[in-house]
């Protein structure tokens, strides 16, 4: 991350990719060793792909693996003090290590790259590397050329910027921009990342992972791609820019770019000028252009760093891009990094996409924003390519050093647990352990001369502080990690279970991270941010899980949508919604599919044109928008399957009136409907056009009016918990049962389409807990038909646990038997309880 980003967000922490550590199943899946992504790339010995991925799972030496890592920094640290943090991170049960390659630290005052020691024995990458797999550790390593992580210049040294200032952005009106950012097609940049490629990716390329043998398991490529200019609304419109925008805008839109922009046909210093300077007439359109035509620029970007990679040797593993976009404890606007990067991996073979989130406490308030994160994310990802967390705070969230603020020792738990809920195959800790900035090579006269912005400590809030002490997150995190490591090689090879419910994702709803100052694109940003994604208030999401929905994310933009994939789909939207997908909404309603309309109707596409066919299909025609004022307190009351249901105030209503079908939401004071029940060809849909609340009874009822039932339950007395399931090929299973609820412990009983799990036993789930309970799985040997307490190591012949309350319950198929347990047969079950915190079943 940048340094241009406020300490409220971190100030400490940068990038990271996925250390592995390989938590190999016992059998690899035929084929195994090959992508069906199609990328089994070859290494310089012409062997096979040693990492790679297949059907959602991480597979090293062609068996699926579960990713572990932690993100230390070699250049923040004296020589003889990395093999300290290295125990360190043994100690808590890593089993890689990622770090930045900063190319500022490497090319020394005179120009020349040193990768070897020769100016300061930090610069010794190889050594650095070498000393990792000596270790036993996987090796994630990401060489820019952007790495940020608060280094002066985003890792680019200053030379760069100053011998071509044509590289410089200029933005919206040709001011110069704020931040360090380059256009990254620039032919300079280009010779210059090339050059610093062709001096590092040797070094990576000689480590690479071998047979049975630890190193390089994948490369990220630069950092944060496109970020920069996102915070500051500066995109780069440089010379070469233009040139390569308007030549698109020509080929995009052919003899009716008239009907679009005024400045069509006019002189190229004409179209440039009316670019940077829109008008309002066209700034909606020009926004939304900008942003669609930067997808493809950064995904050509890729390709050449990609392409320079290979061109040095490094082969064979996964390439990994990015993603940025949360801040102050929330990822409603993380979609917008999906937005800008996905053409740069999406179906890519080799390609894989990770997070980075800074969340802090996971909580009702932001719980949705990392179910969110991992499911868009998912959304735009081909069959094969996994869900990871590249860049996953760990820390106690005291960014600034500044004792203002701290996360609890939960929260690196719920968070890790979550992600591994919903697949992913791959988290690395960020930042694992802190250290110092050193002192330039030359004074730059900048108030501090060291390579960091953040004085000569770096990395306050990490697991391990500069001074390589343990920290307060550092216990928690080694739990975790510990944990996780128990469930590795079970986790490894699951993919997530969904019920018949998706909630869509319209990536073109996040084209806003260039926008004019201006009338018509302000219109947009106001009505797409308060609801894009999440609904307003974030209601549609966070009732459709905590009601207890297991449900995925589907991109309506990438097709055309089959009711019997996805047979109810929930939609939160704006006025605004392309008119291709509004058709695309209207055909999936008439093949049978059930809709679930969260928002204001919509009435316009991205640009501002009219674009009414959705709201035609429905039969619903707007009226006035009424909002929430001093002394007015505008209300909603509920009618048909809706009733009986107490008045609630929103704060806002779209009031319609409609041709067909119910009325279920009227406005108290007009009696005017703003929810509505309304069957369209062969399907149906619900439209809700206010903002309702989370209130969990009205959204279950209404989703079950259109088919969604969730397919586990529970008996919980307060909302918060809720509970999701991964699945092996042989249909082995863990519930994962999460409680965000604060200091409200809860004792639940769950059922399964009606049928109770766990043999009827409650589970105990501690207030902000969570726990991965087996579910007819196969484990050191034993046959587990059920445990209400968590695995904690297995072996052959034997299973560890933990409990989770006074008393643990595990069945067995066929015979078992631990220490001090009460023995019950019970047909073909061996069933033990326990009044231990740890135990171990044995088989026979």
């Amino acid at each position: 991350m940048s340094a241009f980003s406020s300490v409220s967000r971190r100030t400490v922490l940068g990038t990271a990719a996925a250390g592995v550590a390989t938590a190999a199943t016992s059998a690899a899946p035929a084929s195994a060793a090959a992508s069906a992504a199609g990328f089994a790339a070859a290494d310089n010995a012409g062997e096979p792909a040693r990492v790679t991925y297949r059907d959602k799972q991480i597979l090293i030496d062609g068996k699926p693996a579960l990713v572990l890592g932690g993100e230390i920094h070699y250049f923040r640290l004296k020589r003889e003090d990395w093999q300290s943090r290295l125990d360190r991170a043994k100690d808590a049960g890593l089993g890689a290590i990622a770090t930045y390659i900063p190319w500022m630290w490497h090319e020394t005052p005179d120009g020349t790259i040193d990768v070897t020691g020769r100016t300061r024995p930090e610069r010794d990458l190889g050594a650095f590397l070498d000393l990792c797999i000596g270790n036993g550790f996987d090796v994630v390593p990401r060489p820019g050329p952007f790495t940020m992580a608060e280094l002066k210049g985003e890792g680019v040294p200053e030379r760069v910027r100053r011998e071509h200032p044509e590289i410089n952005p200029r933005g919206w009106n040709g001011a110069d921009g704020p931040t360090p950012a380059i256009d990254y097609l620039a032919p300079a940049f280009l010779t210059e990342t090339r050059r610093w490629y062709d001096a590092v990716m040797p070094v990576l390329a000689r480590r690479l992972r071998g047979k049975g043998r630890p190193g390089v398991v994948a490369c990220q490529l630069d950092n944060e791609i496109g970020m920069l200019d996102w915070v500051s609304n500066t995109p780069a419109l440089t010379d070469h820019l233009l040139i390569d925008f308007n030549s698109w805008l020509d080929r995009t839109y052919g003899k009716d770019l008239g009907d679009r922009y005024p400045f069509a046909g006019k002189p190229a210093a004409d179209r440039d000028r009316a670019i940077r300077t829109p008008e309002d007439g066209y700034a909606a359109a020009l926004m939304h252009d900008l942003g669609t035509f930067m997808r493809g620029r950064f995904a050509r970007y890729v390709t050449e760093l990609r392409e320079a990679a290979e061109k040095n040797g490094v082969r064979g593993v996964p390439f990994l891009i990015n993603i940025h976009g949360t801040g102050g404890g929330s990822a409603e606007n993380f979609p917008i990094g999906i937005s800008q990067l996905m053409e740069t991996y999406s179906g890519k073979p080799g390609m894989v996409s990770g997070a980075d989130f800074y969340l802090g406490d996971l909580s009702f308030r932001n719980v949705t924003d990392l179910y969110l994160v991992n499911a868009f994310m998912d959304a735009v990802h081909d069959a094969d390519q996994p869900v990871t967390a590249l860049e996953f705070d760990a820390g106690h969230a005291d960014y600034g050093n500044t004792l203002n603020n701290q996360s609890g020792a939960e929260a690196t738990d719920l968070k890790t647990r979550l992600c591994l809920a919903q697949g992913a195959k791959m988290i690395n800790y960020y930042l694992f352990a802190g250290g110092f900035n050193p002192k330039l090579d030359e004074p730059a006269g900048d108030g501090n001369d060291r390579i960091g912005s953040t004085g000569e400590r770096h990395g306050f809030a990490a697991p391990v502080d500069p001074e390589g002490r343990p920290g307060p997150s550092y216990p928690s995190l080694k739990r975790t990690v510990h944990a996780v490591n128990g469930n590795a090689a079970l986790l490894a090879p699951m993919k997530t279970q969904y019920d018949r419910l998706s909630l869509g994702f319209v990536p073109d709803h996040y084209l806003t991270e260039y926008h004019p100052d201006t009338a018509s694109a302000k219109a947009v940003i106001d009505d797409v941010r308060p609801v894009r994604g999440f609904g307003p208030d974030g209601a549609l999401s966070r009732a459709m899980l905590l009601s207890g929905f297991r449900y995925d994310s589907v991109d309506i933009q990438a097709g055309d949508l089959d009711p019997a994939r996805t047979p109810v789909l929930a939609l939160a939207t704006g006025e605004y919604l392309d008119g291709a997908l509004q058709r695309r909404l209207v055909r999936y309603l008439e093949a049978g599919g059930r809709l679930l309309l969260s928002g204001l109707l919509p009435g316009k596409d991205m640009a501002g044109r009219p674009a009414t066919q959705l709201r035609d299909a429905l039969g619903l025609k707007p009226g006035r928008t009424m909002t929430d004022a001093n002394r007015f307190f505008l209300s909603v009351s509920a009618h048909g399957w809706a009733a009986p249901r107490a008045e609630i105030r929103v704060n806002k209503a779209q009031l319609c009136s409609a041709s067909r079908g119910d009325v279920v939401l009227r406005e108290v004071s007009t009696g005017d409907g703003c929810g509505f029940d309304v069957p369209v060809g062969k399907g149906r849909a619900v439209v809700v056009t206010n903002a309702y609340r989370c209130d969990l009874g009205f959204w279950t009822a209404a989703l079950r009016e259109l088919g969604a039932v969730p397919g586990i339950t529970h008996d919980a007395r307060l909302p918060g918990v809720f509970l999701l399931t991964t699945a092996d090929p042989a249909g082995g299973r863990l519930l994962h049962a999460f409680n965000i609820s604060s200091g409200y412990a809860q004792d639940v009983t769950v059922t399964e389409r009606g049928k109770p799990l766990f043999g009827g036993e409650r589970l105990h789930l501690p207030g902000r807990g969570a726990a991965m309970l087996p579910l007819g799985l196969d484990a050191g040997g034993l046959r587990i038909a059920y445990a209400t307490a968590e695995i904690s190591a297995v072996a052959e012949g034997r299973v560890a646990f933990r409990a989770m309350g006074d008393e643990a319950v595990v069945a067995v198929e066929g015979r078992a038997h631990c220490a001090g347990a009460k023995v019950s047969v019970e047909g073909a079950l061996t069933v033990l309880r326990v009044r231990r915190a740890e135990f171990t079943v044995h088989k026979g």
